[in-house]
């Protein structure tokens, strides 16, 4: 069907609306509908705004009168389309039923973000895995998908790399990947995640990762005992490796020790700025400590082992309190005034012994964690 004739028909469907909706017929409306949408995804390129205003205008009147199945065919016919009316496009993403709004949701770019936000908010969980599985996602619509999805629904907008996640989502997404395998392998793998996140995700779940690569294959049982020996140290390692931000970092900071410079004022700046890189690089030259015992001191939810670090390290508690602000960064808010009172009387000789009762007692834990690996 030719352009003019396309536009013609459309201005045709006015008269045949008014008969059809005068009619009670079910099946009547909803050939009626049908066609209308066809017509439309047949021409949509071509209609000048007040064309796609009539369209919007006929197939909002239509689609109160059909019924799920005529809307879900619909649906499927203008999910690819451009340009399709913005009423009737809404209309079909927030319709109760996952056939129909399924479609529209999942591949229409023409679903703006405040109808998504509605349908996230209010609609069931099907509703919000079709939602996950858009081209696109802004922060805020993935906040909502992660705050209210279950583990399908997670598990998608993590696998989702067209989706965007705020801190605040991501904070939410690691804590979720300690009872969750999978949802673990789909934000290790998400490439803009940063490396502080990625050490609290390793904190919690590396080892069940690596049990569950051991699990596949049996015959590796004591290749993976020696992995996960070492796992965690390495895999690390390879997170600082590939970030070029913190391979910058690093190569300046070494630059200021070596000339003399770097000052513990330089730490708590850092700290201050919420620095994550540069707070732990600086801690670690300062105090001769290893850069992974100072990124999991940090980077787990515990405040005693900051505060044991901060004593053992030789610190004040003006920077130490900095550097649990950075840790609350991704985490809870602690109690500073106990956190105070707990640093003062902690005692130097003290803390650099339980420095060392942690590095043993991880040591243990990668051990163990081995053995439960070849086991298994």
């Amino acid at each position: 069907m030719g352009e003019s004739a396309t536009k013609g028909a459309g201005h045709g469907l006015i008269e045949e609306l008014e008969a059809a909706v005068a009619h009670k017929g079910i099946r009547e409306r909803a050939e009626m509908f049908r066609r209308v949408a066809d017509l439309f995804a047949l021409g949509s390129a071509g209609f000048e705004p007040e064309q796609v205003r009539l369209f919007d205008d006929v197939m909002g009147r239509l689609a109160g009168e059909v019924d799920v199945s005529a809307r879900a065919d619909a649906s499927r016919r203008l999910a690819g389309t451009a340009n399709v009316p913005p009423m009737i496009i809404r209309t079909l993403a927030l319709d109760p039923s996952i056939d129909v709004a399924g479609p529209v949701l999942s591949q229409s770019d023409q679903v703006d973000e405040d109808t998504l936000i509605i349908c996230a908010k209010t609609r069931g969980q099907q509703h919000l895995l079709a939602i996950s599985r858009r081209r696109i996602l802004s922060e805020a619509v993935t906040d909502i998908l992660v705050e209210r999805g279950d583990q399908d629904v997670t598990i998608s907008v993590a696998g989702n790399h067209g989706a965007q996640f705020s801190e605040t989502s991501y904070t939410t997404l690691v804590k979720r990947c300690e009872n969750d395998e999978e949802l673990a392998v789909q934000v290790w793998l998400r490439p803009e995640i940063t490396r502080q996140h990625l050490l609290t995700l390793l904190a919690a779940a590396s080892g069940a990762v690596l049990n569950r690569l051991a699990a596949a294959d049996h015959r590796r049982a004591d290749l993976f005992n020696d992995m996960i020996a070492q796992a965690r140290d390495r895999i690390e390692g390879q997170v600082r490796l590939r970030s070029p931000p913190y391979e910058a970092a690093r190569a300046q900071l070494e630059a200021l020790q070596t000339q003399g410079k770097l000052t513990y004022e330089h730490l708590f700046e850092f700290a201050q700025a919420r620095k994550f890189d540069e707070t732990t690089i600086t801690l670690s030259l300062l105090s001769d400590l290893p850069i992974g015992l100072i990124e999991r001191a940090i980077a787990q939810d515990r405040t005693e082992q900051v505060l044991v670090l901060g004593k053992a390290a030789g610190l004040n508690w003006r920077i130490t309190k900095e550097i649990l602000e950075l840790q609350a960064a991704s985490g809870s808010k602690p109690d500073l005034e106990q956190c105070y009172e707990s640093f003062i009387r902690l005692r130097a000789e003290t803390a650099k012994k339980a420095l060392t009762f942690y590095q043993l007692r991880e040591q243990a834990t990668t051990a163990q964690t081995g053995r439960d690996a070849a086991a298994g």
